[in-house]
Order: structure tokens, then sequence, then C-alpha cells
């Protein structure tokens, strides 16, 4: 069989064609499942030149990879440390887009901005383009900048993860536990709903409202586990039990939060391209949000403007304040996606009837939730319910920015492996055994960014396996307890607060010295 060089790869990557390896072999991804892929175009985007064995490896089951086997080119060129990436276009802003006639073009959509540190592979996006681009990206700019990592290095490290994916197989964690696991979980949220149903009807309405916000925070935590396909391990029926609990029960888009949440497990903190850091105007975690990147995701540029500076400089001491209103912009961002996605008849992820059947759960959201609320009586007290039922479950926002928040958002190009970098970028959290079910699993990111399939309940088994596999590979394995966790993030924010301070300062000075001038 004929083996495809790296340079015969390049050419019809510029072509137009999304390649990315595979065991060694190149697999072609028909331009129509880029619309259609249930992970969404982005996780494609990210990997087209590059090795994404390990990824697709842990985000798809085996007969998803079976079949992935009829798109193989055949196997390509590889180097004694294995495949040497090449950066994918959409790095550099350049997408392609349908013209009037129907045919693909190349666009491009932001700026790349490399690092000043010549040794350094980071690239961001910092500038959209409104002005059409009629030629396409070049051989230069799909070669990865310089790195400081030894690529040697990182294949020892994706070898010794597929043998601890073997381990974890193995072991029987992909299976699901729905007695011992689920189990409890269930009684918990039928406990939650009663205490709020019997507490309204009794007019006690505050508490009713507590405990409709507790059940709301728990029910989070499964809609996850389905949203990874990590419960029952069928794409439809996982996806009928969150539509449910999430849109139904919770108000929540489901689809939102996979498209939005598949994107940051393939580039977690990337501050161009990773949705679950690009939080302005309310926080940085990066100074390199003051540059007004560009979000490969929102498709528009993160404006560092005078608000921002304002609240970014005072962040985190607002961390709380604006955590407890989270949940009313994941209600925002749900009706945004459902808006945008309402002309996309093409997905493998349930065609219409999965957006139709959100739509009709949202409304029943609305129509419940809206009928408890006029039933409070009066409308101070319908606010009153509102607000507490929606602050309620706030903990759960802060416990999402303890996975991440405190740690590394330098970009290391397509020559690090998936284990390097999740351990790089994701920490976890240590807590009691009677507290576990209060984090939901969210306490164990680092196992769950490694293997996101597998079911929650076992998380805790396969971390220890993680942990061995980290001190042989000599990776650090982050592990904060939550009140040591919190500290970690405020010191980040109150980091960037303060070097924002500092450029205002120098800003400030500059423009008095050139007045004096």
């Amino acid at each position: 069989m004929t083996v495809t060089t790296r340079e015969s790869i390049a050419a019809r990557i510029l072509a137009g064609e999304l390649l990315f390896i595979l065991n060694g072999h190149l697999i072609r991804v028909p331009q129509q499942w880029l619309s259609a892929h249930p992970g969404g175009a982005l996780t494609i985007l990210h990997f087209v030149g590059r090795d994404a064995t390990d990824e697709v490896e842990a985000y798809h089951p085996k007969h998803v990879l079976e079949k992935m086997r009829a798109f193989s080119q055949g196997p390509v060129e590889l180097s004694a440390d294995g495949w040497v990436p090449l950066l994918p276009p959409i790095c550099t802003g350049w997408i392609r887009k349908l013209s009037p006639d129907g045919s693909l073009h190349w666009h491009k959509e932001a700026t790349p901005e490399y690092s000043e540190n010549g040794s350094s592979s980071q690239v961001l996006l910092v500038k959209k383009l409104d002005a059409p681009h009629t030629s396409g990206p070049s051989l230069a700019s799909i070669q990865p900048p310089p790195t400081t990592l030894s690529l040697k290095t990182q294949s020892q490290h994706s070898a010794a993860y597929k043998q601890l994916h073997k381990r974890i197989f193995a072991a029987g964690l992909y299976q699901t536990r729905y007695i011992s696991g689920y189990g409890p979980e269930v009684a918990r949220y039928i406990f939650f709903s009663l205490c709020s149903y019997f507490l309204y009807q009794r007019h006690l309405f505050f508490l009713s409202a507590v405990f409709l916000g507790v059940l709301w925070h728990q029910v989070v935590f499964i809609c996850h586990d389905l949203g990874h396909v990590g419960v029952t391990h069928s794409w439809h029926r996982d996806r009928l039990i969150a539509i449910f609990l999430a849109d139904f029960v919770g108000g929540v888009s489901i689809g939102w939060w996979v498209d939005n949440h598949n994107v940051h497990h393939v580039v977690t903190n990337h501050p161009s391209h990773d949705p679950d850091i690009q939080h302005l105007p309310f926080f940085a975690i990066t100074p390199a949000f003051f540059k007004s990147l560009y979000s490969s995701y929102y498709k528009r540029e993160l404006t560092f403007d005078r608000f921002s500076r304002a609240v970014i400089t005072a962040q985190h001491r607002l961390l709380y304040v604006i955590m407890s209103l989270a949940r009313f912009n994941l209600y925002r961002l749900s009706y945004r996606h459902l808006w945008i996605t309402r002309d996309d008849t093409g997905r493998a992820r349930g065609g219409r009837w999965a957006w139709w059947l959100e739509v009709s759960a949202l409304v029943g959201f609305l129509f419940w939730y809206g009928r408890v609320l006029h039933g409070c009586g009066s409308w101070q007290t319908g606010l009153m319910y509102l607000l507490v039922s929606n602050v309620v479950p706030s903990p759960l926002h802060v416990q999402i920015v303890l996975s991440h928040y405190s740690r590394s958002t330098t970009d290391f190009g397509p020559f690090e492996s998936f284990p390097h970098r999740q351990l790089r970028t994701t920490t976890d959290v240590i807590c009691h055994p009677y507290a576990e079910f209060l984090h939901g699993g969210l306490h164990l990111q680092v196992t769950h960014h490694l293997f996101p399939r597998l079911p929650r309940h076992n998380l805790k088994e396969a971390s220890y396996l993680v942990k061995e596999f980290a001190r042989e590979q000599g990776l650090e394995y982050a592990e904060f307890g939550f009140f040591e966790g919190n500290g970690e993030v405020l010191d980040t924010l109150r980091g960037v607060a303060n070097q924002l301070r500092g450029v205002a300062d120098s800003e400030i000075h500059e423009a008095m010295n050139a007045k004096t001038d």
C-alpha cells in the first residue's frame, strides 16, 4: 500500500481537504460530515494535519472507531517519534466558507499573532478580518512554530496513555453502575422535587425555591454524563434523557452545552479557542485577553473595552457575586444556540427531532416555571422565588472554574500530546467521600478529561491508575482542597487584575510624558 508523505498531506490540506492521522493511517473526512459530526465541526477542524489518535479513541466508542476505517487513505510517513504535525488552518484564522455558487473557498476570519519569544509555539487570534480574501493558507502558515517540547517525550507520553486506556477497559470501568451509582442520585432528585413541591403547596416559597435550586444543582451532573454519552452509552437514549432533565426540568439547552463542552475538551484553556475561559467583560484568566482576542468558537472579537477594564481590575472581588447570577447567562446562551442552529438539518445528532424536542422542552419549562412564579401570589414573592431558585445552584459555577482557571493557558501547539495537555490544564478537588455527591464528579476532572466517556461513578477508581501513570511519566497530577482551590483561582484573577493595573499606570505615565514633551 502506498505511503502518503507529509508534503502530500500538506498540499491536500491547502486544497481544502479535511485530513487527520489515526493509528498511523490517513483519515479523510468528507466535507458534508463536517456539519453532521455529532461532536461538532470545530472538534474536527482543530485536528486537521495532526495525529488525533488519542483524542479520537477517548471520545468515540469502539463501533464508531470501526466505522472510521472506511475513510482510511492508507498509511502515512512517520518519523522515529511518530507523525510530525502540521498546524490546522483554523489556528491561524483560516476556514472554508460557501460561495454564492455553492462552492467552497478559503476565508480568513482572524489574524494570527505569534509569540515574540522565538522558542514559543503560542499562536493567538487577535483581529477579525471583514475584507474578503481570495487566497488561502500557505505551506508556511501550516508549519507549526518552534516548540520547547521534545517530540520523543511527547510520543512516549502518548504510548503510555494508550496502555493506560487499555488498563481502564480491562478493569471494566466503562461499565455504568446503574444501581449503586445512579440509584442514590435518582432518589435524591425525587426527594428534592417532592420537598420543593410540598413546601410550595404550604406557601413556604423561600424554602421551596431553595430545594428547587438544589435539584437544579444536582441534575446538572447527570446531564454532564449524558452529554458525554456516558450513561446508557447510546447517543439517542442519553440525549432523550438529557433533554428531559436539562431542557424541561432545568431550562438549559443540552445541545448548547454539548456543542460548547466538546470544544472545551479538545482545546482546553486556549485563550482563542476554548469558550469555557472566554468570559469577557467579566473575567480574564490571562493577560492575553487584553489584546481583544478573536474567538473561533463565538466567531467574534472578545472586545477588551473600558467596561472590561473596570470589571477585570476587580474580578477577584467580584467572582462570587458574578457566579451567583451565572445561571441567567446559561439561559441566554441556550436560546442563542437554538436560534443559530434553527436551519441545521443535516446533523447526525438527531437531525431535526432533537432540535424540535429541545425547543418543545424549553417551552414546557417556561410554562411550568412561569406558573410557579405566578402562583407565588405577588410580584415581590415571585421575584424572590426567581432569584433564590437561580442563585442556590451557583456553587456549581464555582466548582467548574476550580478545574481550570488556575491552570496553564499557554499554547504548546500541535506537538503537545493529549495526556500532557490535559494534565497541564486541569486540576482535581480533594473532598471527603461523604461530600462527593455535592461535587458530582467535577472533583475528578483530570481523569474525566483523559477519559471523557468514562461513567462518573468509576472516575475515582480510574484516578488511581491515572496518578500512577502521571508519576511514571514525570507529569504533574494537580489536586487541591476546595478552599485551597478557591484560593488558587482568586490568586490567578488577582494576578491578572494587578497586571492590568500596571498596564494602565504605564499608559497614564506615557501619556503624561508625551503631554509634557
